[in-house]
């Protein structure tokens, strides 16, 4: 934890300024081991292995906790890099462009392994907090922490840890994966102050019926209440059919007869995503098998997200026929 974090950090049960209490662990600029308290309650929490912890998976609901379970071990599994990172994760934040990020303050609503974190870094913010409550947050720490405008924090997207000054949020495949996306996507909101803007995509209900009524019941009761490690393996055998196809249809076709390959049966995503080599496409195989929670938002149900938070100058963009992008300012 970088000292220069205390100023944006507020009790998750008080709103009260953080404070460093104690100190005894250094690696440079980062605070490796430290006690912190509230100001205003007294609460204390500590930093451990370089990341402020404020929520503890023994301590939360049980839904989250499986679900941060499951995603940490992921994370904390494939970490590989692709070049073709940046590209997919501009795509999930339609309209926005590398420099809207330059100067600004922003939050990162679930960090995962911190990938879109250090993307948001390179393209110029003042600062970047990702928060994510699962395990991940070691991989994330270790893969940013010496980058001087990142940080990162383990909390739960419920109960931020934050002051209200962020002038961009934004959250890519997490919202859809707890308990309740649009709370989630309300308190994320609520941390950006006026003026700011905030940025959310998620599964889209739209073109996804084959997945809510046949792989939503697979993943439900059986893979995502495996062991993590036979998961790994297993989902190696859809992966296959989703390799070839992607690989050797799908890109094949998509290249010599866009017409024809538009009538293919979810032509814009397995075309998206055959431009990644096994590894990726394993990852994202494994991740729609492994998470014991998973909402499919429509349209309608989108756009009264950013009602409710009374956004302005909202854009909703469907992308890739299967997935929602939304994009707006807090006013």
């Amino acid at each position: 934890m970088k000292e220069k974090l205390l100023q944006y950090l507020a009790c998750p049960k008080c709103g009260g300024d953080i404070l460093l209490a104690y100190a005894s662990k250094y690696d440079g600029k980062e605070i490796i081991e430290a006690d912190l308290t509230c100001k205003k309650c007294e609460r204390e929490y500590k930093v451990l292995r370089g990341i402020p912890r404020f929520a503890a998976l023994d301590k939360i609901e049980k839904d989250k906790a499986e679900t941060a379970e499951n995603f940490g071990w992921q994370w904390t599994n494939f970490t590989q890099k692709d070049d073709k990172y940046a590209e997919q994760f501009l795509g999930w934040l339609q309209p926005v462009k590398p420099e809207f990020f330059e100067g600004k303050i922003v939050l990162e609503g679930g960090c995962g392994k911190g990938r879109h974190t250090s993307l948001a870094a390179d393209w110029g913010a003042k600062e970047v907090i990702g928060i994510d409550l699962s395990a991940a947050v070691e991989t994330a720490f270790q893969a940013t922490k010496h980058l001087e405008n990142v940080h990162i924090v383990q909390a739960d997207i419920f109960k931020l840890p934050l002051k209200k000054v962020f002038d961009y949020a934004f959250s890519v495949g997490v919202l859809h994966h707890t308990p309740d996306p649009k709370k989630a996507f309300t308190s994320l909101a609520g941390k950006v102050k006026k003026g700011g803007h905030i940025s959310a995509w998620v599964y889209g209900e739209e073109n996804n019926s084959w997945i809510i009524n046949y792989v939503n019941p697979i993943r439900e009761g059986f893979t995502s209440k495996m062991g993590q490690p036979a998961l790994f393996q297993l989902s190696k055998l859809p992966t296959v059919g989703v390799f070839l196809a992607s690989k050797l249809l799908y890109r094949p076709l998509n290249k010599a007869a866009k017409p024809v390959a538009e009538r293919l049966f979810y032509n814009d995503y397995l075309n998206h995503i055959g431009t990644f080599g096994w590894r990726e496409q394993h990852n994202i195989v494994f991740d729609h098998l492994v998470a014991p929670t998973a909402f499919y938002i429509s349209k309608t149900d989108f756009e009264k997200w950013w009602e409710e938070i009374s956004a302005e100058d909202v854009e909703i963009i469907w992308h890739n026929q299967n997935s929602w992008c939304g994009f707006g300012k807090i006013e």
